[in-house]
C-alpha cells in the first residue's frame, strides 16, 4: 500500500508548525464548502417544494428546520469531541490513543444517530404540534420530518469522518464526497419532485439518499487507510477511557447545539403566532442562517483543531494565535455574507417562493440579522477554543443562561410587549453580544491556569 499511504499523507496537515494565518485558511475554506454542501441538502428541499409544489409545501419543509437542526446539532457536538480527542492524541505522536478513540467513537456515533432516528421517527407528530405547527402544515411536515430522520445514521458516520480527518488536517476529500453527493441530491429533487410528483416526501427521499453516499464514500477511505486513524472491522469496541473523554467533551457540545435548538423552538412557536405567509416569508428568509452559520463554523473547527493539535505538542503560544486568528476569520466572514445577503435579498428569497408576499414578510427578517451574523463570532469561537483545551461543561452552562434563558426571557417580556415579528429577532443579537463576553472571559482564565483535557 506504498502509493495509498504516500497519497494520504498528502492530504494531512501538521498544525503544530509553520504560519497560523495561512494553514488556518487553508485549513478552513474545504470545510467551508463541505458545511455549505451539508446546507445546499436542505436549501435544495425548501427551493424545489416551493417553487414546484406551493407555498403550504413550503411552509411544511420549514416548519421541520429547528428539528432537522436539533439531530444535526447532536452528532455534530459528538463529532466535535472525535475531533478533539483525536486531534490531541495526534499532536502527541499517539498512535495507539488515536486507533482508541476512532474504533470507540465510531460505536458511539452509530448508537446516537440511530438513537435520535427511532425517537424522531416516534414522536415527531407530537413535537410539531406542541411547536403550534399551522393545522395545514402539519401533516406534511410530518412526514417529511419521519422520512428525513431515516438519514440521521449516515449523517452519524459522515460526522465521524469527517471529525477524524479534519483532526488530521484532512479537510478536502470530505468536500469532495459532499460535492458528488450534493449534485445527487439536486438532481434526485427535481426528479422525484417534477417528474415522479412526489411532492415533500420525495426531498426526504432525495437528501436520504445523498446523506447515504456521502457517508459510504467517507467510510470506504477510513477502512481503506493504513494510518493509525483508519477503521478496521475486527478492531470495533469501546474502550472505556475513551468513550468517557469523548463523551466529556461530546455530550456537553450536543447539549448546547440542542440548547441553542430548543430555544429557537420558542422563536419558532412565537413565530407561529403570525399569519401563514409570516410563517412562510420566515422559513424562506431562515435559509440565510445555515449557509452563514456553517460556513463560519469552518473556522470553529479550525480553532478547535489547532487548539487540541498544539496543545497535545505543548505549544502555548499557538493555542492562544490560533484562537485569535479564528475570531478574525469567522468576524470578517460573518460580516461580508450577512452584507451579501441584505444586498441580494430579493433573489435569494425569490429561489424560494413565487409570492411576493412571502417575500415582503422575508425581507423584513433579513433586514435585522444582516449586520448580527458576525457578532456570533465571538461566542462561537470562545466556545470553540475552550473545547479545544477539553472543557465544554462550563460553557455550556454560559450558552444555557446566555442563549436560553436569555431568549425566553425575551419572549416574555420584550416580545410580548412590542408584539412585532423585529423585536422578536433582535433577541439573536442581544444574547450573542452577553454570552459571547462570558465564553470568552472563560476561555481566558483556563487558559491562564493552565487546565486542560491534557489532565
Amino acid at each position: 500500500m506504498p502509493d495509498w499511504d504516500s497519497k494520504m499523507k498528502s492530504y494531512e496537515m501538521d498544525m503544530c508548525t509553520g504560519s497560523l494565518w495561512r494553514k488556518i485558511l487553508y485549513f478552513s475554506v474545504p470545510l467551508m464548502f463541505s458545511n455549505i454542501l451539508q446546507v445546499v441538502f436542505n436549501i435544495s428541499d425548501v427551493a424545489v417544494v416551493g417553487k414546484f409544489v406551493g407555498p403550504i409545501a413550503l411552509g411544511a419543509v420549514g416548519s421541520t428546520s429547528i428539528l432537522v437542526t436539533l439531530s444535526t446539532g447532536i452528532l455534530l457536538g459528538l463529532a466535535s469531541g472525535v475531533s478533539a480527542l483525536t486531534a490531541l492524541y495526534i499532536g502527541a505522536k499517539d498512535s495507539q490513543g488515536v486507533k482508541q478513540t476512532v474504533h470507540t467513537a465510531a460505536v458511539v456515533m452509530a448508537f446516537f444517530g440511530l438513537a435520535i432516528m427511532v425517537l424522531g421517527m416516534v414522536f415527531a407528530g407530537g413535537i410539531l404540534r406542541l411547536m403550534n405547527t399551522k393545522d395545514e402544515l402539519i401533516k406534511d411536515a410530518a412526514l417529511y420530518l419521519r422520512i428525513y430522520l431515516l438519514g440521521t445514521p449516515a449523517l452519524a458516520m459522515f460526522n465521524l469522518g469527517n471529525g477524524v480527518l479534519s483532526a488530521a488536517g484532512d479537510t478536502r476529500r470530505p468536500l469532495y464526497y459532499l460535492t458528488f453527493a450534493g449534485v445527487v441530491n439536486v438532481a434526485l429533487n427535481l426528479v422525484f419532485v417534477i417528474v415522479c410528483n412526489m411532492g415533500v416526501s420525495g426531498v426526504a427521499i432525495a437528501s436520504i439518499i445523498s446523506q447515504y453516499i456521502s457517508a459510504g464514500l467517507v467510510l470506504w477511505l477510513l477502512l481503506r487507510s493504513q494510518e493509525s486513524f483508519g477503521l478496521r472491522l475486527d478492531c470495533l469496541g469501546v474502550d472505556k477511557d475513551k468513550m468517557r473523554r469523548i463523551l466529556r467533551i461530546g455530550i456537553p457540545s450536543a447539549v448546547q447545539y440542542a440548547l441553542f435548538a430548543v430555544a429557537n423552538l420558542f422563536v419558532q412557536t412565537s413565530v407561529n403566532s403570525f399569519d401563514h405567509v409570516m410563517v412562510e416569508g420566515n422559513s424562506a428568509a431562515a435559509n440565510s442562517d445555515p449557509l452563514v452559520y456553517n460556513m463560519m463554523e469552518a473556522f470553529y473547527m479550525a480553532c478547535t483543531s489547532f487548539i487540541a493539535q498544539n496543545l497535545g505538542a505543548g505549544k502555548r503560544d499557538r493555542i492562544k494565535r490560533s484562537f485569535v486568528i479564528c475570531l478574525v476569520y469567522s468576524f470578517g466572514l460573518g460580516l461580508v455574507l450577512g452584507v451579501g445577503i441584505y444586498v441580494f435579498r430579493y433573489p435569494f428569497l425569490s429561489l424560494f417562493t413565487n409570492e411576493r408576499a412571502v417575500v415582503d414578510a422575508g425581507i423584513r427578517r433579513i433586514t435585522v440579522m444582516a449586520l448580527s451574523y458576525c457578532v456570533s463570532a465571538f461566542m462561537d469561537c470562545a466556545i470553540a477554543a475552550s473545547r479545544g483545551l477539553g472543557k465544554t461543561i462550563v460553557p455550556m452552562l454560559i450558552v444555557t443562561a446566555g442563549s436560553t434563558v436569555f431568549r425566553l426571557l425575551w419572549i416574555w417580556t420584550v416580545f410580548a410587549y412590542f408584539r412585532t415579528i423585529e423585536s422578536l429577532y433582535l433577541l439573536y443579537v442581544f444574547s450573542w453580544i452577553i454570552t459571547a463576553a462570558a465564553e470568552i472571559f472563560y476561555f481566558v482564565r483556563v487558559f491562564r491556569s493552565g487546565t486542560s483535557l491534557r489532565t
